[in-house]
């Protein structure tokens, strides 16, 4: 698939992700103690009687393994998945242990830059879904993608 630069991309397209990944318990967990170690993210019967009512994978695992799932789709912009921020990250969904995520993202604005003309900002918005289609990741981010040089 080849890169695609800023004058390749408009408002409304979509990419698809091919790679699927399954979140495991112990994976889950191991996340969770290092950098989100809270007891509903690590011990069963905690999770039972918290607001997940079971064992949820914190957020930033979720967002961490959205990273992969996104530089592994067909959404591929030259100079790399260069993030500017984001103006949306919501977890509408806990991601639980056993789930497969998948990813999809539609160009949602481009700006080329009034500043550096070499360059320009893409919003994309990327949702995370599990093997049910549910959507456990909603973002809006904004990417910086180079044009082409002519």
């Amino acid at each position: 698939m080849p890169f695609l630069y800023l004058d390749d991309l408009e408002p409304g397209q979509r990419f698809a992700g091919t790679t699927r990944i399954r979140i495991d318990e112990e994976r889950l967990k191991t996340f969770a103690a290092e950098f989100d170690p809270q007891p509903f993210h690590l011990d069963e019967l905690a999770a039972t009687d918290s607001i997940f009512r079971g064992l949820a994978a914190s957020g930033w695992h979720t967002a961490a393994v959205t990273m992969r799932l996104l530089v592994d789709s067909d959404f591929k912009p030259a100079g790399g998945i260069v993030g500017a921020g984001f103006d949306e990250l919501r977890w509408p969904l806990p991601l639980r242990p056993g789930d497969e995520l998948r990813v999809e993202s539609e160009v949602l604005e481009v700006r080329p830059s009034k500043s550096r003309p070499e360059q320009g900002l893409v919003k994309v918005r990327t949702t995370t879904l599990n093997q049910d289609g549910k959507a456990v990741q909603i973002s809006v981010g904004n990417l910086v993608v180079p044009r082409r040089v002519t």
